[in-house]
């Protein structure tokens, strides 16, 4: 689990809040990555787009879509912030699978922050939008009587346990992932089963190319769903 440690850049042993660490380094590579890709990379706004500008065309278009689909289309003045989230999250996915990187989002301090900064935006956006209507998002009006109470009791705890379940869930499977190659290349210096330990690693390495999108994918649709309750908690 070594490749999960958090070590000051400039050597010494404590990290503080304002300590430049292995995190800030590559958290710093994703954005850069991410303006490379959506400003210097559309820049010229060519009518016959490189593969860059193309390849920011779709992920622009991707995202506008899940969000006028899952959220209607007043939420898509929340677009920005959407595909920040996303092109953040996808990018540093990626980018720990760079060999010697970092991956960012295996650690519940960064996932935690992004998820409750989700939480906080749609409760605030809840009660600016719909004052206490909002708390009819908890009460389900379609339910017998004598069940309400307590099922607005149970979508109260789940309401809560949501920043929880949304980091745990993108940290839990980029760590697991990359712990699992890790376990594999351990193997790989025994001669007897070093070729069956590269085709696990080349396996799972494939595999979590496609986690590390899914996985962005994932937390930017659940932050659209959690929008729409803001903006519609009749629905």
């Amino acid at each position: 689990m070594n490749q999960f440690i958090v070590e000051p850049l400039f050597g010494g042993d404590a990290v503080h809040w304002y300590t430049p660490t292995n995190v800030t380094l590559w958290m710093a590579v994703t954005i850069l990555g991410v303006v490379a890709l959506l400003v210097l990379g559309t820049r010229g706004r060519a009518m016959i787009p490189s593969r860059v500008q193309s390849i920011s065309e779709l992920a622009y278009g991707f995202v506008h879509k899940m969000v006028e689909d899952v959220a209607g289309k007043d939420a898509l003045r929340y677009f920005p912030y959407i595909m920040t989230l996303f092109m953040f999250i996808v990018f540093a996915n990626f980018v720990g699978l760079l060999p010697t990187a970092f991956t960012t989002t295996s650690h519940i301090a960064v996932t935690g922050v992004l998820a409750m900064a989700v939480f906080l935006t749609v409760t605030i956006l809840g009660f600016v939008k719909n004052g206490a209507a909002f708390l009819g998002l908890f009460w389900v009006s379609s339910a017998p009587l004598a069940l309400r109470p307590i099922l607005a009791l149970i979508e109260v705890i789940s309401y809560f346990v949501r920043p929880v379940s949304h980091s745990i869930r993108l940290a839990g499977n980029m760590m697991a992932g990359h712990a699992v190659i890790k376990v594999f290349a351990g193997f790989a210096a025994i001669a007897v089963i070093s070729p069956l330990s590269v085709l696990a690693i080349t396996a799972m390495y494939g595999l979590e190319v496609l986690v590390a999108f899914i996985q962005a994918y994932v937390f930017t649709i659940l932050t659209c769903v959690y929008l729409r309750d803001a903006l519609h908690p009749s629905h």
